[in-house]
């Protein structure tokens, strides 16, 4: 059955695969790119037999794919950035095929900051990435790795309130704040849904955080490269991990950006406390 890593693009999904790769799949906990491997993106191409020539096509793929791994009788990590619902009454998953769902949000105005430098966008196209309704794919000529993300605030509903399913969310500042605990809570619930009786191994997990630490990533991608950076339109490869924690917001985006996150998604980042509650 499947454990998804679930996220809205440039939330930390890659960060948590890294701790998860580095604690269950290594034997110390040292964490290396190689080991993200074990962590499949769904969809992808790889799970499929045959190229997806339209959205349709692809969308059709996700259960058929899923009910493999399911075959295999292995539990399995995977990585996605689609929303928690249904295509054209096609659904994402259902909890026959899913064991448990880790979610990590981010505030979106920070979201936005990423976007802007991951994927080479201006301000006002980042904008209209995050609050319009929106898919990813990475070739015109197969669909295979297609994924429906809507906007943030339906991604983050959808997921967030999962109905029959086990989940933990996990807001991307908990991992600078809050770091050890949150991981060491990541690791007990894994455990749970994987009926895993032993303890959690404090010396594996703090090797983890070390060999994860965000300018330890940084400076690996730099020495080593790193395979999921993409190309910016210049068709030079951008920095993946980029700013990260020093990702401000306040002091990138314009007050228009921020208004308008703020008044679209007003709801959600109150529940989430990343704006005060109106008097």
């Amino acid at each position: 059955m499947i454990i998804w890593i679930a996220s809205y693009p440039k939330s930390g999904n890659t960060y948590i695969r890294s701790l998860l790769s580095a604690y269950y799949f290594s034997k110390n906990g040292k964490f290396e790119f190689n080991l993200l491997k074990n962590i499949r993106q769904f969809p992808d191409e790889s799970f499929h037999d045959k190229k997806s020539i339209t959205y349709d096509d692809a969308v059709k793929k996700y259960i058929p794919a899923q009910k493999k791994i399911l075959e295999s009788k292995k539990a399995s990590f995977l990585k996605t950035h689609n929303i928690l619902g249904k295509y054209k009454n096609l659904p994402f998953t259902t909890p026959e095929y899913t064991l448990g769902i880790i979610y990590i949000v981010r505030d979106p105005r920070n979201v936005l900051v990423s976007l802007m430098n991951h994927y080479s966008l201006n301000e006002k196209e980042a904008l209209e990435f995050i609050t319009e309704d929106r898919d990813i794919h990475q070739k015109d000529e197969d669909f295979s790795n297609y994924a429906y993300l809507s906007n943030w605030s339906k991604h983050y509903e959808s997921w967030s309130n999962a109905k029959n399913f086990r989940r933990m969310l996990i807001k991307y500042e908990q991992l600078q704040n809050k770091k050890y605990e949150t991981f060491r809570d990541l690791i007990v619930f894994v455990n749970t849904i994987l009926n895993r009786t032993e303890r959690v191994n404090k010396e594996k997990l703090i090797k983890a955080i070390e060999t994860t630490e965000f300018n330890v990533l940084k400076k690996k991608e730099k020495n080593e490269g790193f395979i999921e950076s993409v190309k910016n339109k210049n068709g030079n490869t951008n920095i993946f991990f980029d700013k990260g924690f020093e990702n401000k917001w306040e002091n990138l985006i314009s007050s228009t950006s921020i208004n308008t996150i703020e008044d679209r998604f007003h709801k959600e980042m109150t529940k989430l406390g990343y704006i005060k509650k109106k008097k």
